[in-house]
């Protein structure tokens, strides 16, 4: 989906005003629908998400870790080194799970279907307000994978805090997903974050990954970039 001048955004326009017509000139209907994606009751029900469920479940599980890592008297740099680490690894995971994941069409029917369902239904509704968070049948493996990853290769003094770090990230990510989407704030960072998403979403799909943490797109050089003009 693009914008209709072409999808560039002027740099002398402030994202707010660029994306607010971009909104009014496509599809209101189907940038807010939430289509009904199961013919099952039970499965549409559970793929659709509060926005603020991310911080429900897993803010109390970051708040134990980081009191039992404290409580079996784990230094303090130790606890904010790790906290920081498994932070950033989850960047990197999100930026990698974005781009060859969420990204990838797979052949055939049934992988369409698969890309619909993981992604492509967000870029077709890119503002269905309930489904801009990651249903926890989604996330729940991913921290369970994050858990025997983090217990297989850290040292046991680390593990604890570093899981911690990582799945703050995801609710950071998931938190400022949402606002990307519906806040309007005018913060100058979050105005910078907006704006590269937006790019993202209606001018280029294969740039722009890090949603949360755009500093990936510059290491691996898929940060926005202003098409030339031949």
């Amino acid at each position: 989906m693009k914008h209709s001048d072409g999808g560039h955004p002027p740099r002398d326009r402030p994202v707010a005003i660029w994306y607010s017509q971009a909104m009014n000139e496509s599809p209101a209907s189907q940038l807010t629908a939430s289509p009904r994606l199961f013919k099952n009751d039970l499965l549409d029900k559970l793929s659709r998400v509060d926005p603020r469920l991310p911080l429900i479940v897993y803010g109390p599980i970051v708040l134990a870790l980081i009191v039992w890592a404290a409580w079996h008297g784990t230094p303090a740099w130790i606890i904010a080194g790790c906290f920081v680490l498994g932070y950033a690894i989850w960047t990197l995971t999100e930026y990698l799970g974005h781009r060859f994941l969420f990204h990838t069409v797979f052949p055939g029917k049934i992988g369409a279907r698969f890309h619909f369902l993981l992604h492509g239904v967000h870029h077709d509704h890119p503002n269905d307000p309930l489904r801009l968070v990651m249903p926890l049948l989604m996330s729940g493996p991913i921290m369970a994978i994050a858990v025997l990853v983090t217990w297989t290769i850290f040292p046991q003094v680390m593990q604890v805090p570093a899981l911690a770090g990582f799945i703050a990230g995801y609710v950071a990510y998931d938190t400022v997903h949402y606002l990307l989407h519906h806040s309007r704030s005018q913060n100058a960072t979050f105005l910078w974050l907006k704006r590269l998403h937006m790019l993202h979403h209606f001018t280029d799909h294969s740039r722009c990954f890090g949603v949360a943490a755009p500093w990936w797109d510059y290491v691996f050089r898929t940060e926005w970039r202003k098409p030339s003009r031949s």
